[in-house]
């Protein structure tokens, strides 16, 4: 697994559950204090397992490079907005204070945070399926969030966002 830590946290409020986070390259795994080393390093395993489980194959990493951001838009614009959106370029941008990327769709270009160089490769698949619609659609208008629908995890990843959003003190919205 990718993490190069594990930080385990022990609460007395905790009585049953186990749950774990990412936190950049550290698995967070929160448990209850009750719990015995062996239990411990189970729910350790446990959960590394279900969050590599649950993350999909990723491009090389969200750490990748405008060309590979460019292909990917040209892949998820095929898949979920029927080849119609096709960006003249896509590139990484230093950290928006607002946003997580941004278009303009009179000269096709779309431009990502790299605040979202380390989410799931899920999360930047809505950013760029949301930003490749504006290309369609500029206003956040019902046709605009049909096509953007189009992209299953899009609650989902607006949820995400949202959270850690929050939780880095950002003020960025998810649905900009």
């Amino acid at each position: 697994m990718a993490e190069s830590r594990v930080e385990v946290r022990r609460s007395k409020r905790r009585t049953r559950t186990v749950t774990a986070y990412r936190d950049g390259d550290t698995l967070v795994v929160l448990i209850p204090a009750r719990l015995s080393k062996a239990e411990e390093a189970h729910w350790v395993a446990e959960m590394q397992r279900k969050l590599l489980k649950g993350e999909p194959r990723k491009l090389p990493s969200t750490k990748q490079s405008d060309e590979t951001l460019l292909r990917r838009c040209a892949e998820l614009s095929a898949k979920h907005l029927r080849g119609l959106a096709m960006p003249k370029s896509v590139r990484w941008v230093p950290p928006m204070r607002t946003r997580w990327a941004s278009c303009t769709p009179g000269d096709g270009t779309i431009r990502v945070s790299e605040h979202l160089r380390s989410v799931p490769g899920w999360v930047l698949d809505y950013v760029l399926v949301h930003e490749l619609a504006h290309l369609l659609v500029p206003a956040h208008n019902a046709k605009f969030w049909e096509l953007v629908r189009e992209y299953p995890r899009t609650e989902r990843a607006i949820g995400y966002l949202e959270g850690l959003s929050a939780a880095a003190g950002l003020g960025v919205v998810a649905e900009d």
